[in-house]
């Protein structure tokens, strides 16, 4: 598979597929010929309800759908192609030949992602589509839940320093007692304290300064980040201070001064828990040179369970040379 540079304005993404919808033939025409000669995977629709069964029947990556059209319009289309699971992450460009303001707001408040008027200059239009695009693949590499980088962007950015030979350090955090935090309180509490903590997290990064870091939400109570070898363990330290000064604050005041909430388990006996605490593992290439990245995530999290033995806020660092 060829190689993608995002950072190139108007390249086509390997694969990306264009669903072209408007009802004037010489325009449906002329896109197919111009997106196709960038690369794009093409269909044409002639109208909105085709334009609905062929994306129902095999989601594009985008839809560029004229606005002025009989029966269902771009408006419409837009619309209804949020309203279904099966298309409602589609990305969708309107073409119009009215740049009136109103029009505007009404595509973007239907969930359009850009506007363009007609007529339009090629350059520019797969411009826009190269940008909508790669923002839609950066928002599917995120967790939505914190807006902090997934998984994958976690595997390219370790995979990245492991290949420069980059001194590095992985620091894998979880909580600690946050099934009972979560049953005690409900969900909704609990995806809070997990938003609470990618704050923290990166208010801890940003405030022990430097430069070339990152953090990324696994899932769950999983986070990671990623920094030079030297700072590691100074960033773990600051971060488990923060943590228990932070974490009282999520619980209720009874709950708080207690120090401790009680949750039933699953033969209704009522069982003790403290408040949540964070454990932390570090896989640093201070000692050993990692050749993969799931040989540095395996190494982190085998240090994270063993802090997790501890009844506190800690962390581990592996200081093995193999």
């Amino acid at each position: 598979m060829p190689s993608e540079d995002p950072t190139v304005e108007g390249a086509a993404p390997s694969g990306g597929s264009v669903l072209v919808v408007d009802d004037d033939p010489f325009i449906a025409r002329l896109l197919d010929i111009e997106l196709r000669a960038a690369g794009y995977d093409v269909q044409i629709a002639n109208d909105g309800s085709q334009a609905l069964d062929l994306a129902r029947e095999r989601c594009p990556d985008l839809v560029l759908a004229d606005v002025m059209m009989p029966n269902v319009d771009g408006f419409e289309l837009t619309r209804r192609l949020r309203q279904d699971s099966r298309t409602a992450t589609v990305s969708v460009i309107m073409l119009t030949a009215r740049g009136l303001s109103a029009d505007k707001l009404e595509g973007f408040a239907v969930g359009a992602d850009d506007y363009i008027v007609k007529p339009f200059d090629t350059p520019e239009l797969l411009a826009r589509i190269s940008g909508v695009l790669r923002r839609a693949r950066e928002m599917r590499q995120q967790s939505p839940l914190t807006g902090l980088p997934g998984n994958l962007r976690i595997e390219h950015e370790i995979e990245d320093r492991i290949q420069a030979q980059e001194r590095f350090a992985i620091l894998y955090a979880d909580l600690d007692h946050f099934k009972a935090y979560n049953d005690h309180y409900g969900f909704m509490r609990g995806d809070q304290a997990i938003q609470a903590t990618a704050r923290l997290i990166e208010g801890v990064v940003h405030e022990a300064g430097g430069t070339h870091r990152f953090v990324g939400h696994v899932g769950g109570d999983d986070f990671v980040v990623v920094c030079d070898a030297d700072e590691a363990e100074a960033i773990a330290e600051l971060l488990v201070r923060r943590f228990d000064e932070a974490v009282p604050e999520l619980y209720d005041p009874e709950d708080r001064e207690h120090g401790r909430i009680e949750v039933a388990d699953r033969r209704g006996e009522r069982q003790s828990y403290p408040l949540l605490t964070i454990s932390i593992g570090i896989a640093t290439t201070a000692h050993r040179t990692f050749h993969h990245y799931a040989e540095a995530v395996a190494v982190a999290t085998e240090l994270k369970a063993y802090t997790k033995s501890v009844p506190t806020s800690s962390w581990a660092v592996d200081r093995r040379t193999s």
